[in-house]
């Protein structure tokens, strides 16, 4: 049961990636009896992921057919063999001319036919190996269930039908937090996962890291550091300033000094690890919203609590953005800041993340029963070119019972797309050890 969950879910964020192939009527005849005229070329400047993946389709081609499929370089490849070109060769960029190959991004794949030749690339660093496994899942019949669980099929013989195909997903960050996926890496690449929870190696495409993850106020401003000495930098709840031992704290969000001080923090963190491309700047977990005068009135005049954090992530984003120019800054919209704010607008490099956490997961998330998340999202759509969506699919009060939302997955995650989401983190079973 867990494992049909699993791909469930990862079917619906694999659909946001691999579109229905294209093919021509006429075939290419990879190998016949066993035996095959084909090698497999990688470029003379092959990054590491490209040479992963002319190694993967390489082992699985052999196993498929029988036949052994050498990987060669460019500039020995022999001129009395058929290629299949894997990755941004010069001679793939000579045989695609018309390929704007900066448009494909990181992720964007390309799999053609010119003449004989097959074509297997993609956007660096990991649109090569997504373009391997998608050809070797549409055209091969290759299947992923698990990290220890495949199906390879056998066909000595291999036709193929003639791709035509060049695709960049509209979600550039795609994770299905389950433990499984976790714990093996080379699965999650198949599964075209490349999220924060993923630890994919670079040589086989890296994956997207948000330095401090979520609910970082107390990370950033930790208490035991400041409170003594600046309490009015944490929350006033019913006339008293809370932080240490209060379970729902947060910080003062229009203080003009704490918000100094918390973008240096921020500006350091990121000086440690300039290659993550994005922080999250986020309130903590739970409520405890400052309710100071200030605070107060600026979430009165946005009509929601995202009023004040917003201004104040903006401040902060506009100074990263002069150190770190394309950092993204993260923050959450979340139990009192869900709703969108009526004036302030997010900033460019600013992401907003929503989460679902008080949905019906038994209707889809455009239903009439999900009407206030529903308009949530499309609120904030409005307003910020790119969000980002926590979402949700496991029973976490018994992992093992199925979760409602089966059917609603893949519709959900078409309305994320359509409300301007460049990314969806869908949260699973990932505590579960079974």
């Amino acid at each position: 049961m867990r494992t049909a969950l699993l791909h469930l879910a990862v079917l619906a964020l694999g659909l946001a990636l691999t579109p229905v192939s294209c093919l021509a009527q006429s075939s290419l005849t990879l190998a016949a009896g066993g035996r095959t005229d084909y090698v497999i070329v990688v470029g003379s400047d092959a990054l590491a992921p490209e040479l992963s993946a002319a190694r993967e389709l390489s082992a699985y081609l052999s196993t498929v057919t029988g036949a052994e499929f050498f990987v060669v370089g460019e500039d020995d490849a022999p001129a009395d063999k058929q290629w299949v070109m894997v990755g941004q060769t010069e001679s793939v960029k000579q045989l695609l001319p018309e390929l704007d190959w900066e448009a494909l991004g990181h992720d964007g794949i390309v799999l053609q036919t010119r003449g004989d030749r097959l074509v297997l690339a993609g956007g660096r660093p990991r649109g090569t190996l997504y373009a391997v496994y998608t050809f070797l899942e549409d055209f091969v019949g290759c299947r992923w269930w698990t990290s220890t669980e495949e199906y390879v099929p056998r066909k000595p013989t291999l036709h193929i039908g003639r791709p035509d195909l060049t695709y960049i997903p509209p979600l550039n960050y795609r994770e299905t937090l389950y433990l499984d996926v976790m714990q093996g890496p080379r699965f999650a690449v198949k599964l075209k996962s490349n999220g924060h929870f993923s630890p994919i190696p670079e040589e086989l495409g890296g994956h997207y890291e948000i330095l401090g993850w979520c609910h970082t106020f107390e990370s950033l401003m930790p208490p035991e550091k400041y409170f003594e000495e600046h309490p009015e930098w944490y929350s006033l709840i019913s006339g008293k300033r809370f932080a240490k031992g209060h379970s729902d704290w947060q910080l003062c969000l229009t203080n003009l000094e704490m918000r100094q001080e918390l973008t240096k923090n921020v500006l350091e963190t990121i000086q440690h690890s300039p290659q993550a491309g994005i922080i999250s700047v986020s309130q903590n977990d739970g409520y405890g919203q400052c309710q100071c005068e200030n605070c107060q009135a600026a979430t009165d005049r946005e009509g929601s609590g995202a009023g004040p954090l917003l201004e104040m992530i903006n401040a902060v984003a506009e100074e990263v953005e002069q150190e770190f120019p394309g950092f993204l800054v993260e923050t959450l919209a979340y139990h009192w800041t869900r709703k969108a704010p009526l004036h302030v607008r997010p900033r460019r490099n600013v992401l907003i993340r929503l989460t679902g956490l008080e949905c019906d997961f038994a209707q889809p998330v455009d239903s009439e029963g999900n009407a206030d998340y529903r308009g949530d999202i499309e609120s904030w759509s409005s307003i910020a070119k790119s969000l980002f969506v926590w979402h949700y699919v496991a029973d976490f009060a018994c992992y093992v019972q199925p979760h409602p939302n089966l059917l609603n997955i893949g519709p959900d995650v078409r309305f994320f797309v359509r409300n301007n989401a460049v990314g969806v983190f869908v949260e699973g079973d990932h505590y579960n050890p079974i």
